[in-house]
């Protein structure tokens, strides 16, 4: 008998498939998520289109270079890490480390300070 009920658990594995069709109608609704498929279905079958493409891991730049002082007078570099419109861009969008991105964000407002780049842009 345990083996019958072993044989029979795939069975009831493949049980979800069924109500596939009732989970169009709530990922079109206002489910809150916007994505179709839902947040959690992430490159599964019928996931609706997501994980067609892979994310690369952002790896921070200042750890792979090996710079340790991130100098405020270097304005190239310094502007990477801002925005058009003055802003400094958070950690998650440049993929720098916490302890770097502290350092930028310290050199920024330095070379902000001394007029190197500028606090906003004109309108």
């Amino acid at each position: 008998m345990a083996e019958e009920t072993q044989a029979k658990a795939p069975a009831t594995s493949e049980a979800p498939a069924a109500p596939a069709g009732q989970q169009a109608p709530s990922s079109t609704g206002s489910g809150g998520s916007g994505g179709s498929g839902g947040p959690r279905s992430g490159g599964r079958p019928g996931g609706g289109g997501r994980g067609k493409f892979f994310r690369r891991k952002k790896v921070c730049k200042f750890c792979t270079e090996k710079i340790d002082a991130i100098p405020y007078r270097d304005v190239r570099l310094l502007q990477g890490f801002v925005a058009e419109r003055g802003k400094i861009v958070p950690r998650r969008l440049t993929g720098v480390c916490t302890t770097h991105q502290r350092r930028l964000s310290r050199a920024i407002k330095q070379a902000r300070n001394i007029a190197l780049l500028p606090f906003a842009t004109r309108h």
